[in-house]
């Protein structure tokens, strides 16, 4: 483990939770420390752009943690805090994969530990009926009684992954699949800071038989930036989910249908493309930013397939006329995967899954990165394209009551969307997750 992990181990409060013996908390600590340790062996490519992925082998370390403080103010309202620390990089500074291996890592400049507020916000809900239902101490999450029908407005800093397109079984990289195109939609350009996190309102209706949110948030000044354009008139992020439980016999599951609308001054694809003939130069999306929107859609799927097993699946896709704002450069993605708990060989708190991916381009991000384009993720300086399509598989075993570590294979083919590249065999990944 690196030096800034076993620091932070020393320093933290340890542990902090409250008594699990209380049926109403009045307020909430939790803690969690994930480490991941990733390699992957040298591969062939017949060329290296600015943003590849580097083709002799890598092994590198990343480490989050996140204190999870929350209070209760007045009758239905809640306030959290969330200090986090981040250290480490993802391969090649975190380049080269669409679906990146490693979903703690984002793209950022200075891999040296950091501490900031990933999290502040206000959560007030207002009943719509008398009927209650109890919800356990959890992460951002006070133990007691909530309303079973309910408006919940949440205000402040936040993920949008927090709330929107939350499958049960692929939605944690700290805990299940790891790859970036497997805990979302990848598709989904939702609006977020380098780190992940935004400003901005939730909405959230839910009726025992249904749920609808609705979020509008910032967007950064300009793709994959740490700082938020204040011209909320004309920058902005406008995200609606739909979420459906049911069952088939006594097999229950869940739908969830989302849409979303970003208006930022983004390049063009195909604008920069024409200026770079033009020019007879290589096209720099940078050159053609006006505001202008992307748009697109998730719809993801849980089905329970009995008390410890389950499936999943996802389907995302958006416009990709404007370039990628803040996640990922995915503008189509398809992903399924199974997981399920070690009860059959007698290892309940043990879990497994295995997924498979594929992601692909709209013709105008194609044509753009095959002309020598980059983006901020991806740009081998030339493309030979092929659909980039990944495996994943894991085994995670809780040691002790509060730590599991994970073994993690995953398979890229065509990374970065290249045939001329890979394929990537054998990411290796050894995680270690602290939680309480």
């Amino acid at each position: 483990m690196t030096k800034s992990a076993l620091v932070l181990l020393a320093i933290l409060p340890f542990p902090l939770r409250a008594d699990a013996q209380d049926s109403v908390e009045t307020w909430s600590h939790h803690f969690q420390l994930t480490a991941i340790q990733q390699s992957h062996p040298s591969f062939s490519a017949k060329y290296t752009g600015r943003n590849s992925l580097l083709p002799t082998a890598e092994n590198l370390m990343s480490v989050t943690s996140t204190l999870f403080l929350g209070s209760r103010l007045w009758e239905g309202s809640e306030l959290y805090a969330d200090p986090e620390m981040v250290g480490g990089n993802g391969f090649s500074s975190t380049t080269g994969i669409a679906g990146f291996p490693n979903g703690e890592m984002y793209r950022v400049d200075n891999p040296a530990p950091r501490v900031f507020i990933a999290r502040l916000f206000i959560r007030q809900r207002f009943a719509l009926g008398d009927e209650t239902e109890n919800v356990d101490p959890d992460q951002n999450q006070i133990a007691g009684r909530i309303p079973k029908s309910r408006v919940t407005l949440t205000v402040g800093k936040f993920s949008l992954t927090d709330v929107f397109d939350d499958n049960k079984y692929s939605h944690d990289a700290r805990t299940q699949f790891m790859n970036w195109a497997l805990w979302s939609g990848a598709a989904w350009d939702y609006a977020a800071d380098t780190r992940g996190y935004d400003w901005g309102i939730l909405t959230e209706l839910h009726i025992p038989s249904w749920t609808f949110n609705f979020g509008a948030v910032m967007v950064p000044t300009y793709a994959n930036g740490p700082y938020f354009d204040h011209d909320i008139g004309r920058a902005f992020s406008l995200n609606l989910e739909v979420v459906k439980p049911y069952a088939i016999g006594a097999l229950g599951g869940k739908l969830h249908a989302t849409v979303f609308l970003n208006h930022a001054d983004m390049g063009n694809y195909r604008g920069a493309i024409n200026e770079g003939l033009l020019a007879g130069e290589r096209p720099d999306i940078d050159r053609t930013n006006s505001y202008s929107s992307k748009y697109g859609f998730v719809v993801s799927v849980e089905q329970d397939l009995g008390s410890v097993s389950g499936l999943f699946a996802r389907l995302s896709w958006n416009d990709g006329h404007t370039e990628t704002w803040a996640f990922t450069e995915i503008d189509r993605s398809f992903h399924a995967g199974v997981t399920t708990r070690g009860d059959a060989w007698g290892r309940k708190d043990d879990n497994a899954g295995i997924a498979w991916v594929i992601n692909g381009l709209s013709t105008d991000h194609r044509e753009y990165l095959a002309a020598g384009g980059y983006g901020f993720l991806i740009g081998d300086g030339a493309l030979n394209y092929a659909p980039e399509q990944i495996t994943e598989a894991y085994y995670s075993a809780a040691l002790f009551p509060s730590f599991t570590l994970t073994v993690d294979d995953q398979v890229v083919i065509n990374p970065g969307y290249n045939k001329d590249r890979g394929p990537v065999v054998n990411v290796f990944s050894l995680r270690g997750h602290v939680e309480f």
